[in-house]
């Protein structure tokens, strides 16, 4: 009964659920056909799906060889990550793998049969992933190993480190994200479906992995700290509290909106290169892979943003919205418009007494600068009493249904998965 209390209060969310589950998911993420694989990609592919449904949905939506190697690129960085993240490994047979994975590519052999992850199928099969990646074109693999090379020795420097500053958080996520967004972007223009400038200009590239490790690691806080890791930057946490751990704690949930609200704002600051960014992809399927994390993540962030419950649970974004995102965000005018939706919302909640308002303010007019506050798009949740009554109709009959959608799709729609 609350979830269809939910949806009453969203009809446009029952009308988009329902139109992506009849045949609307085909647009946005269509499937490729297995059998038009040779063995080997099949087997990615395989993978793929097993390792990351949301990324597979969206990969595979992707046009051209673009799509083969952009597989590719996630299975190794995946492979990469497995290692990094298993625990099981010492560290003295940890850092010189991360040094050296890069040069596992081309060695047809190599395999690692001793991880414990739940991912380790990419380590035990290397050589099916590797052998793809060698028959991929060599401009493709200049990229991939590049990217996998220094992504690797940023992984190994922050084994025993921990985020301090700004500028270490900034560090880390460029490491773990915006050398992801920087090979992506290589990678398009290597396709030719891109212009070259979207491979050259870094900074951008950059920011758009940022942003959404950015998102991911302060909306995971109470996730983190049950599995005994931080990520927040102690430069920004030690000014309001002692111990990280202790914002879970209720006599220091106030102090804990304020650290929450100012990393949100420091998230924030990338909008503008995202909105650039996003404006100078021409191929569509290369817009729809790249502005869907996107506009998941400002909602995220919106939905965080001076939220309590960010120390007590997972905060996420309604099933519904996220669909509704998915449908919506086809055209840098959508997603500018967006862009101009959420960061009012967070707007409207700034508390007048938080010591980072001024600073959230003159962030969100920065952006407002950028984006569309009169296109279609802005007033889009506003619909006529008729269209509302036939909505909320509709949910009643059917929000059983809705329920049970596929696994796949409740696990893309889940904002900002790594």
């Amino acid at each position: 009964m609350e979830l269809l209390k939910k949806w009453l209060g969203h009809p446009e969310e029952i009308y988009n659920l329902l139109r992506f589950k009849m045949g609307g998911y085909r647009v946005v993420t269509p499937r490729i056909d297995p059998d038009s694989l040779g063995g080997g990609l099949r087997t990615c592919y395989r993978y793929l799906n097993q390792t990351s449904r949301s990324f597979a949905a969206v990969i595979q939506a992707l046009d051209g060889e673009l799509r083969h190697a952009v597989c590719i690129f996630y299975l190794v960085l995946r492979a990469l990550d497995t290692i990094e993240d298993d625990m099981t490994i010492s560290l003295d047979v940890k850092v010189p793998m991360l040094h050296e994975f890069h040069s596992y590519l081309y060695q047809p052999e190599w395999k690692y049969t001793e991880s414990k992850e739940k991912d380790r199928q990419v380590l035990e099969d290397f050589p099916t992933i590797s052998m793809e990646f060698r028959n991929l074109s060599k401009v493709y693999q200049d990229v991939i190993s590049d990217v996998c090379h220094k992504m690797g020795v940023g992984m190994a420097e922050f084994l025993e480190k921990k985020v301090d500053s700004q500028l270490e958080w900034d560090t880390y996520c460029h490491y773990v994200a915006g050398l992801v967004g920087i090979g992506l972007s290589r990678l398009f223009s290597a396709s030719e479906l891109e212009d070259p400038i979207v491979g050259q200009d870094t900074e951008l590239a950059n920011s758009m992995g940022l942003f959404l490790q950015k998102t991911n690691i302060i909306r995971d806080y109470l996730e983190d700290q049950l599995e005994g890791r931080e990520f927040w930057p102690k430069e920004v946490w030690s000014r309001y509290g002692k111990k990280l751990s202790d914002f879970a704690k209720p006599e220091n949930i106030d102090v804990a909106v304020q650290c929450l609200n100012e990393l949100i704002t420091n998230a924030l600051q990338h909008v503008p290169d995202v909105l650039t960014y996003l404006s100078r992809l021409k191929n569509q399927s290369v817009f729809n892979f790249c502005a869907i994390p996107q506009v998941m993540a400002i909602a995220t962030l919106a939905a965080c943003y001076n939220n309590k419950q960010v120390f007590r649970s997972v905060v996420k974004i309604r099933k519904g919205q996220a669909v509704t995102l998915m449908m919506d965000a086809t055209s840098i005018q959508a997603v500018k418009a967006i862009m101009h939706q959420y960061v009012e919302e967070i707007y409207q909640k700034i508390p007048s007494t938080d010591p980072s308002s001024n600073k959230t303010q003159q962030i969100i007019a920065s952006i407002r600068a950028v984006s569309l506050p009169g296109s279609p798009m802005a007033s889009r949740h506003h619909y006529s009493p008729i269209y509302l009554s036939c909505a909320m109709l509709l949910a009643a009959l059917s929000w059983q249904y809705l329920t049970s959608l596929s696994k796949a799709t409740e696990e893309y729609v889940q904002a900002g998965e790594n």
